[in-house]
């Protein structure tokens, strides 16, 4: 057995991404605390890790849409000096075009895509702050950076949210300690498309990324130090090319006069 590294809290962890996740932690020395709402498929993937590697494995059935359930796993974070790692894993989308979709169900998306996510990583930050030490870890998707490229905007939206708000923890914390990951997956192979409402099958197989390799990536990503992982991107160098673009705006992102291009305009009207 590996060398016990504390416990891991991992949201929508009983499928998909955030099974193997638990899987892979365990086998890396973690104890886990497996979210989701479906407690049966829980147990079943708590019984077969407990199996395979003997780790302490507990089970939280909790619906993050729900606020009285969302406390409570915050109040899990904060309490439970165990947990040494988050994994905001859990997530919804939703196929249809932004302004056609149903906005109660656009409010739910983002009720777990960005406010859950939010909430729970403040319920750990600071105690992993003060602790000098922890892990958080955010899986976005590519659609922060491509948001016309795939699904909906809302759902867009909600992963640039968590792209904006680790590098944000990143800046804040990295002194302290901290590690923070945001992981950008591109179409993976999981039931988050039947649940969506996009079939599995009419996604080009050649954009499709199987999720245990999704994983194994991103933890790799984490291991080499990467801030921003994408799993799928054959050269790091552009992702680089990308933020430096970024960045050399700052500097002229907030000035005292309008453009010349604006000016010019108002100039001649």
């Amino acid at each position: 057995m590996n060398e016990a590294k504390g416990t891991a809290l991992i949201t929508g962890g009983s499928t998909g991404i955030g099974a193997i996740y638990a899987d892979r932690l365990a086998r890396q020395g973690y104890d886990l605390i497996l979210v989701a709402r479906n407690a049966a498929k829980l147990d079943q993937v708590a019984a077969t890790i407990r199996t395979a590697t003997g780790r302490n494995v507990d089970t939280v059935p909790a619906d993050l849409s729900n606020p009285g359930e969302l406390r409570l796993i915050e109040a899990r974070l904060i309490n439970d000096r165990r947990i040494t790692m988050l994994v905001n894993n859990a997530g919804i989308g939703a196929p249809v075009p932004t302004w056609q979709a149903d906005i109660d169900q656009m409010e739910s998306m983002i009720d777990i895509n960005a406010t859950a996510l939010a909430r729970l990583t403040y319920a750990v930050a600071q105690r992993f702050a003060a602790a000098g030490n922890g892990t958080i870890i955010n899986i976005a998707s590519t659609v922060a950076i491509a948001p016309e490229f795939m699904l909906n905007g809302v759902y867009g939206a909600t992963k640039a949210f968590v792209v904006a708000l680790t590098a944000s923890l990143h800046a804040e914390l990295a002194d302290k300690g901290v590690r923070v990951q945001v992981v950008l997956p591109g179409a993976t192979a999981t039931e988050f498309w039947d649940l969506s409402g996009v079939p599995l099958s009419g996604v080009p197989a050649e954009i499709v990324m199987s999720a245990d390799a999704m994983v194994d990536a991103a933890l790799a990503g984490l291991e080499l130090g990467e801030t921003v992982t994408i799993p799928a991107l054959p050269d790091a160098a552009e992702w680089t090319a990308f933020e430096a673009a970024r960045t050399a705006m700052l500097p002229n992102l907030s000035l005292t006069n309008p453009a010349d291009r604006y000016r010019a305009v108002a100039a001649a009207a």
